[in-house]
């Protein structure tokens, strides 16, 4: 690759009360940040177009919410758009210590094919309920993608090649994304680097949203690992 050029990508759907910080922390590391409004309400629209007229982030707006997947793809195909190579990947909520930037990106730099995923480090404020599907997730994982492989799947603080990300094929729109293509990046021959980041779960006082619903996403994530698991199954040992 002859060039390296990054940008961040942050998918959000109404996070008015963090989405700012996130740009502002995110343009504190790189030049270039994309935000993807998912369809988000009046508010996070306001606050989205006050970021965008002050040239603190470019912002692309989805009229219907389709899920962080969705946003995520639309992100991507976006960044390659604008000429960028590579894209971060932060959530809007304020979660990610996006101060690990630098080292994501220089990881990326120096194996610009690899798929560099966030291995998460949670303190007391990670739910319980969280961990626990984490760690069935981890678990599928393992399988379809070869055990070692992705050390979590879940983390949404990444980096892709976007050339690479795009042409695999990712059916999963929802919270299902994320471990769906990090499997099929690596079935479709791209390295992996993972490499630890903390994380935390910001309280709805501080602005924190959560839009993962928990009977609906966790049935699209056992759909997906039964998807990947059967076609895991049809293609021999992971490779």
């Amino acid at each position: 690759m002859s060039a390296f050029r990054p940008c961040v990508l942050i998918p959000t759907y109404d996070n008015p009360a963090t989405v700012r910080s996130v740009v502002a922390r995110a343009r504190a590391q790189v030049d270039d940040v994309l935000v993807v409004d998912d369809g988000g309400g009046d508010e996070a629209r306001r606050v989205l177009d006050a970021i965008a007229a002050e040239g603190l982030a470019r912002v692309r707006r989805r009229e219907v919410n389709g899920g962080k997947g969705a946003a995520v793809k639309t992100g991507l195909a976006w960044a390659r758009e604008l000429g960028f190579t590579h894209a971060l990947q932060v959530d809007a909520d304020g979660q990610h210590a996006i101060e690990d930037a630098p080292r994501f990106l220089d990881a990326a730099r120096a194996r610009p094919e690899a798929l560099v995923l966030g291995a998460p480090i949670f303190d007391e404020s990670a739910p319980r309920a969280r961990r626990v599907g984490r760690e069935i997730t981890i678990f599928w994982t393992n399988f379809e993608a070869g055990p070692g492989v992705i050390t979590d799947p879940m983390c949404g603080f990444r980096v892709y090649p976007v050339e690479a990300a795009l042409a695999v094929t990712v059916r999963g729109d929802a919270m299902d994304f994320d471990p769906e293509i990090a499997v099929k990046m690596v079935w479709a021959g791209a390295p992996v680097i993972n490499l630890p980041t903390r994380v935390r779960y910001v309280p709805r006082g501080e602005g924190g949203v959560s839009h993962f619903r928990m009977v609906r996403d966790n049935a699209l994530i056992s759909w997906m690992h039964t998807r990947l698991s059967i076609a895991r199954i049809a293609r021999g040992r992971p490779r």
